[in-house]
């Protein structure tokens, strides 16, 4: 990885400005940094193209944001609100982590661009957005070879002008930002833990309790997803489909390496496809499917064992899929293995048919666990009845995870909803959750018999609460163990 021009101990006259994200940028008076002779300055300060862009069109979601930003501004009428993508994070040293734009940002603009805010203006009757981002690299002064974050190293911005045109929305220079918000009268509002430099600006203009309802009201607004949205999440789940069957290809080559190796090969269609994975990959084989978020991935992939995936592939518009398969890596179920994954199997169908318009959210949850500990009872591992199993949580020792969450932009997508809204509610179409019930043995419980011990399963499937039921966006992948084996076998050929 090549590193930034260095500097040189001589130490001349300096100015210091600032960058996008509020950090000083040291520079000599005339534009330079220390070190760089006059000459190849002048030469890359010229003999540059115009490259601005002309045609471009409107981004798909441009109406739909334009909406979402008109519901916003009729809950908070007459206050200033503010909501930033968030700035680049350092990973170590000199490198950042992969910038993904707050889930909050993304919804109302369309744009991912570090360092912008989103800043709607109250007026007569509403509000005026205004879209501040870094414009095109200076070649003046040396910021776009000479800075880290110009364009030279980091490639090409949009202009301010082709920003306007993509997002149809106002736009000026993000370098503006703190001080028109540090100018501003009237109440504000601001989306917390994104910006410490928007944040600084607005000290003693906005409170804790008044910022959360407002996170609120952009979580509960995604608990009904509009078309597009849909489309962004079939598109996302097909994906993730065609990443379980890459790995069910190379389950030989798993078993001579790791599970790193399911782990990378299905990263490979995330990154082909879509935008990144959803959330940190669970390749978990053997006794590590017990482990509910393994992701170390590290382990080894047998014959004879399972291989619990739970994975997800995010669009480029950041929608991820939520899709989990517990597979036998030799292509097929033991007895043992069968009996847990159908116990799981009919907990999911009964999952599955309490998702529909007007159930509450729960219904769900409790139809599956209502399954899985008639079985626990039934094999004797739990004393009945049923209904005190359940009063008293005790087949939570091995099923330990809710059914299901809201999917969206978000893999725990509205999470900052009101209880009375999203847990304690009621289903709607457009809604799009998960249904994925478990169960895990885990390898030193000695209240199972040994058989069961090390036996992980678990199974997830997007849905989309329609008018009439639901609709399951995964059901390109078998559940049925039978229907499982037939699959991965096909696909072994």
């Amino acid at each position: 990885m090549a590193e930034e021009f260095p500097e040189t101990p001589e130490t001349p006259e300096i100015t210091e400005t600032e960058n996008a994200a509020g950090e000083p940028i040291k520079q000599r008076k005339n534009g330079l940094y220390p070190g760089v002779s006059e000459e190849l300055a002048a030469s890359m300060r010229s003999g540059w193209a115009d490259t601005e862009l002309h045609d471009l069109r409107p981004v798909e979601q441009a109406d739909r944001t334009a909406a979402r930003r008109a519901a916003l501004s009729a809950r908070f009428p007459g206050e200033r609100l503010v909501i930033p993508a968030g700035n680049l994070k350092t990973r170590s040293n000199d490198t950042a982590y992969h910038f993904r734009a707050s889930v909050e940002y993304a919804y109302l603009t369309g744009n991912q661009t570090e360092n912008g805010v989103l800043v709607l203006e109250p007026t007569t009757g509403g509000h005026r957005p205004t879209l501040y981002l870094l414009p095109r690299s200076d070649r003046e002064n040396g910021e776009f070879w000479l800075d880290g974050q110009g364009e030279l190293w980091v490639g090409r911005r949009h202009s301010l002008a082709e920003a306007e045109r993509l997002y149809g929305i106002p736009v000026r220079d993000v370098r503006e930002v703190a001080e028109v918000l540090r100018a501003g009268k009237g109440p504000v509002r601001v989306v917390r833990g994104q910006d410490t430099g928007v944040e600084a600006a607005l000290t003693d203009k906005v409170t804790a309790e008044r910022d959360q309802e407002l996170r609120v009201f952009l979580s509960e607004a995604r608990l009904v997803k509009d078309d597009s949205e849909v489309r962004e999440l079939q598109k996302a789940v097909d994906s993730t489909v065609r990443g379980f069957e890459d790995v069910v290809r190379v389950l030989d080559r798993a078993q001579a390496t790791s599970e790193r190796y399911v782990e990378g090969t299905f990263f490979l269609r995330a990154r082909v496809e879509g935008n990144d994975v959803g959330y940190g990959s669970i390749c978990a084989a053997g006794p590590h499917a017990c482990t509910l978020h393994w992701v170390r991935n590290d382990g080894p992939v047998r014959a004879g064992d399972l291989l619990l995936l739970d994975a997800g592939v995010e669009t480029h518009t950041l929608y991820t899929a939520d899709v989990t398969r517990t597979l036998p890596v030799d292509g097929t179920y033991t007895a043992i293995q069968r009996k847990i994954y159908d116990a799981v199997y009919a907990a999911q169908e009964a999952g599955f048919a309490a998702v529909r318009p007007g159930a509450k959210y729960r219904d769900f949850h409790d139809a599956a666990q209502r399954v899985l500990a008639t079985h626990l009872v039934e094999w004797g591992l739990v004393e009945g009845p049923v209904d005190r199993v359940l009063e008293l949580g005790l087949q939570r020792r091995w099923t330990l995870h809710g059914t299901g969450h809201m999917l969206g932009l978000d893999v725990h997508d509205c999470a900052v909803a009101r209880t009375e809204t999203y847990v304690n509610g009621t289903l709607e179409p457009g809604m799009c959750l998960t249904v994925e019930p478990g169960l895990y043995f885990q390898a030193d419980d000695l209240t199972v018999p040994e058989e069961y011990r090390g036996i992980g399963v678990r199974i997830e499937d997007d849905l989309l609460v329609t008018e009439d039921g639901n609709r399951n966006l995964s059901a390109a992948l078998p559940r049925r163990s039978d229907e499982v084996e037939r699959w991965m076998a096909g696909l072994r050929d």
